[in-house]
């Protein structure tokens, strides 16, 4: 197929300027259009982002050369604008911008060869022809984040995330509604504790109070999973985005600098007194590799520890990592690569590489479901989505369609 046109917005009612929209419309007037988020904390090495007139130039670029050319699927389409870039980092056309265009002339293919988004992505990605019987109905893990700190909320807390991981068994439909359930309950304990009226609302939709120290968040969790019986249901997890608070070769965590082992020994304790803290995320900055190391050789059975601003969805980085023992799993986030190709070779080397795969939103989040298709086509281990509420309910909603549940 050829495309016609292409055409760029910025979405006015996200949390961010550089979160847009982008519309491709072929030769034959079929149009489809991708969502991508911006993301507020982002690793050095992910791919460029480019707000609204950044982008408008590039799609200049793109659009002369993209005039009169026949592209007939996902891989081609990326091939081209990852040469048209040539850049190590799409510096040159912008990140969001090449992952819209992505994402968008997938939708088309999936609607001219009418079949789900997911199939064409396993047809082209993951080896399963349309029509070939699934070996394993994989549902994945979902984490929640249900408690913003960090960069995503006006709060004392230095960790960013704490999230509900909800567990496999049973029905999903019945694993979300259970996670529902929760989100409210803890916002009904939130407010007697915060006695300040309205409850505030980080930037992926959990509560954003202040709290006693770090730790304080997962203990009222615990807490509340087990006065429900959740144990079975439910797990742990925090992101703690620690980039952010790397001060030179310390960190600054609850109103001190402390070096790398103290932090690591920080972490050892939530295990410790956390007996159902499972997911350990970006425990330390992308640049400390000898915190990852440490916590990876004292790492506790059936915990994990996640890369995503040390991996940033890049094969490369998430060969090297596993290869030397760092981390036990890997975000997968498209926009921190900037095509569906690369981002599904992002994936695969996982996968090949013993990881656990969980594809991820972003904050100034949309109403995309792009990723959850994406976890459906490379049977992704989880999905990170944030609280069940606003626009990050259509992905809830969308993980119950495909999934059949």
């Amino acid at each position: 197929m050829k495309v016609k046109d292409i055409i760029l917005r910025q979405i006015f009612d996200s949390r961010a300027e550089e979160t847009l929209e982008v519309d491709l419309i072929t030769d034959e007037n079929v149009s489809f259009w991708a969502q991508i988020p911006s993301g507020k904390s982002r690793g050095s090495k992910e791919a460029a982002v480019f707000d609204l007139s950044e982008a408008q130039k590039s799609l200049k670029v793109i659009g002369n050369a993209l005039h009169g050319k026949k592209i007939n699927s996902v891989r081609e389409m990326d091939d081209f604008l990852v040469g048209l870039d040539g850049t190590a980092n799409k510096s040159k056309l912008g990140g969001n911008l090449t992952l819209g265009i992505s994402v968008a002339f997938a939708r088309v293919l999936a609607f001219e060869k009418g079949v789900e988004l997911n199939e064409i992505l396993k047809w082209e990605f993951f080896g399963e022809a349309k029509g070939e019987a699934e070996k394993e109905r994989k549902i994945p893990m979902i984490f929640s984040n249900l408690i913003n700190g960090g960069s995503h909320a006006k709060n004392n807390l230095d960790i960013q995330e704490y999230m509900i991981v909800v567990k496999g068994g049973g029905s999903l439909r019945e694993r979300i509604k259970k996670l529902v359930h929760f989100y409210r309950q803890l916002g009904g304990v939130l407010e007697m504790k915060n006695k300040k009226g309205k409850l505030p609302i980080g930037d992926e939709g959990g509560y954003a109070v202040d709290f006693k120290n770090n730790i304080e968040p997962l203990e009222i969790m615990e807490k509340l999973i087990y006065r429900f019986a959740l144990e079975k249901d439910f797990a742990l997890g925090i992101d703690a985005a620690a980039s952010n608070f790397q001060r030179g070769k310390e960190y600054r965590f609850e109103g001190k600098l402390i070096n790398t082992k103290k932090l690591e020994k920080t972490y050892k304790d939530y295990l410790k007194k956390i007996e159902i803290l499972y997911s350990l995320e970006d425990p330390f900055a992308e640049n400390d590799f000898e915190g990852f190391n440490e916590l990876k050789m004292d790492s506790r059975h059936g915990k994990i520890v996640v890369g995503d601003d040390l991996t940033v969805t890049n094969p490369d980085f998430i060969n090297k990592y596993a290869e030397e023992g760092l981390i036990s799993a890997v975000i997968i986030k498209p926009n921190q690569i900037g095509t569906v190709t690369e981002t599904c070779e992002a994936m695969i080397a996982a996968k090949k590489s013993g990881l656990k795969t969980i594809v991820s939103h972003r904050s100034g989040e949309t109403d995309d479901n792009f990723i959850i298709h994406l976890a459906k086509a490379g049977a992704a281990d989880g999905v990170k989505i944030g609280a069940p509420i606003h626009e990050r309910i259509y992905k809830f909603n969308e993980l119950m369609r495909i999934y059949n549940d």
